[in-house]
């Protein structure tokens, strides 16, 4: 199980998916608001001139010296959706990261999000 209280020691680690293949460099990580746990990553892909991120979840991501093993294909991943380097999730594009991987969305009872960034 990932902790909450490794999150800031992964920055900058290689993300890697289920096949071993480089995805990118994690960037951030987002918890989910109901539990404080580790529920999401953003990944830092593409061109050095044209950066973006995508997400992807932590669910069975495995932690190693270096790197963070996602449970997901690269081509997936890389597909998901994105932001730019600079941006936010809006609130009304958080259940389509959700969707794209087929987990079910579940915001607060009030609407609140269900991700926060750490």
């Amino acid at each position: 199980m990932i902790h909450a209280a490794d999150v800031r020691e992964w920055r900058t680690r290689d993300v890697i998916d289920s096949e071993s293949h480089k995805i990118g460099v994690l960037e951030a990580v987002y918890v989910d608001t109901t539990t404080d746990e580790p529920a999401m990553a953003t990944v830092r892909t593409g061109l050095p001139t044209r950066h973006r991120l995508v997400f992807v979840p932590l669910e069975d991501a495995i932690v190693g010296p270096g790197y963070l093993k996602v449970g997901y294909v690269k081509t997936l991943v890389k597909q998901a959706p994105s932001i730019g380097t600079d941006d936010v999730l809006p609130a009304e594009q958080e259940e389509a990261v959700f969707r794209h991987y087929g987990l079910p969305y579940q915001p607060g009872a009030a609407g609140e999000r269900q991700l926060a960034r750490r």
